[in-house]
């Protein structure tokens, strides 16, 4: 009895407090003794509160800000998670340089690293690990892969905890969630945007494509981004669709897959990987068959074609002319990132991973100053409701979230191998060098 008296006084009634004292000098069993230890208790669970007198108050001021950085470090996709950690460390160290988050008393970001793994289910683990040993976070980055990052939000949409991706998948921001924030253009709005783009580009070197094939993995921005040209986008375009073939990754072998793009003969050819093992085999084996070096033109979404490791292994000139469309890259404007970038970790070129979660980092920051507290309900309207105007590290459109999530008017950047690097060619006032075209 006198532990559910002590328990309702810890829960913080004066009035209960108040009359288990009082019973407590009535009781003539009870010794001077057996009530300062119970009055003790009294007092320590009153402190420890049970989580229900009074939860620890937090600072106005932090003297720092968790912010996390949920991306595959270890297995198949360690490679691109590695450089988004370069991103975001760079952005963060910029940022503390330059004063921290000033509404905030100049705290300083603190960056907050989980592994995803290399596969869904890791993915939602180590999200579901993130809220629940991280509960100070005030937002996160994530997860390279539209699968994982799929996955994972599932986890931080129902811990109210915003998380802002450079993956493409449209399903992302298509289920009515609210603490999700796409940076770069979906995959449907890419293949919209870059597909009349390349005719043009083929159309200026006298050439004009009929059949195109397609060779996509399963994953899901991979699919999102073929969707919309076998709907409708090569039919417009006057072109015909005379291979679409599907695989898990990573391939074994890529012999069958190229055998049936040789049997087709097409004009140019889709292909969309999102392992570099898998894109090396194929471009191999295109060459081995006679149809590399341009002679088959070669157009990728996404850039596991285009990661430095590709030259690791093969020779340049398998890559040459190749294109892919990407939701950023750096280009013209980025030259002191690209700088620091290749000073401090020997990257070569800056990846869609790097730059785009640099700029992730920064967003964040800026929703904290408009939030003016470290909070991640305040930082997520922040982002919902900020217009912070032209992007400089995405390409096209505004630091602006429409109501699904989407940045608005997001565009993207196409790149092309040209002697060994993957050089911007559009948009042009980001374009580094002029696109080439094989007249093979």
């Amino acid at each position: 009895m006198l532990r559910v008296e002590a328990a309702n006084a810890a829960a913080g009634d004066p009035a209960v407090m108040g009359a288990v004292v009082r019973d407590v000098g009535r009781r003539k069993m009870m010794s001077k003794r057996s009530l300062v230890r119970l009055l003790g208790a009294v007092a320590l669970l009153a402190t420890a509160g049970l989580g229900l007198v009074c939860p620890p108050a937090r600072a106005q001021n932090p003297s720092e800000v968790k912010v996390g950085l949920l991306v595959p470090l270890s297995g198949l996709y360690a490679r691109p998670g590695a450089v988004m950690r370069m991103g975001a460390e760079m952005a963060i160290d910029r940022i503390n340089a330059q004063g921290g988050v000033k509404k905030l008393g100049g705290a300083k970001l603190k960056l907050v690293l989980l592994d995803s793994g290399d596969t869904t289910e890791k993915a939602k683990n180590a999200a579901e690990r993130m809220v629940a040993q991280e509960p100070d976070l005030v937002a996160a980055s994530g997860s390279y892969l539209s699968s994982f990052t799929l996955a994972a939000t599932e986890v931080t949409e129902r811990a109210g905890l915003p998380m802002l991706t450079l993956s493409y998948s449209d399903l992302i921001t298509s289920r009515g969630f609210k603490y999700i924030f796409q940076t770069s253009a979906t995959s449907g709005s890419q293949a919209e945007q870059a597909l009349p783009v390349i005719v043009k580009i083929a159309n200026a070197a006298a050439f004009s494509p009929k059949k195109v094939a397609i060779i996509t993995d399963n994953t899901a921005a991979s699919i999102s981004s073929v969707k919309p040209m076998k709907e409708h986008l090569l039919k417009e375009l006057g072109i015909e669709l005379v291979l679409d073939e599907t695989f898990t990754p990573p391939l074994a072998d890529a012999t069958p897959l190229v055998q049936k793009v040789r049997a087709a003969r097409p004009d140019m050819l889709f292909f969309l990987p999102t392992v570099i093992s898998d894109a090396k085999l194929v471009l191999e084996k295109m060459n081995e068959f006679g149809m590399g070096q341009g002679r088959v033109p070669v157009i990728s979404f996404g850039i596991a074609i285009a990661e430095p490791d590709m030259l690791r292994t093969m020779a340049p000139e398998l890559l040459q002319g190749v294109m892919s469309a990407v939701g950023s890259w750096g280009s013209k404007g980025h030259e002191d990132l690209m700088a620091e970038l290749k000073k401090r970790y020997n990257e070569p070129w800056m990846t869609q991973n790097a730059i785009s979660t640099y700029a992730d980092m920064w967003v964040i920051k800026d929703a904290l100053e408009i939030a003016g507290k470290a909070d991640r309900e305040a930082v997520a309207q922040a982002l919902r409701t900020m217009d912070g105007g032209p992007s400089k590290f995405y390409p096209g459109g505004r630091i602006k979230f429409d109501d699904k999530g989407r940045r608005v008017d997001a565009g993207l950047t196409i790149i092309q191998w040209q002697s060994g690097v993957p050089v911007t060619v559009f948009p042009p006032d980001l374009a580094m060098a002029q696109a080439i075209w094989s007249k093979k």
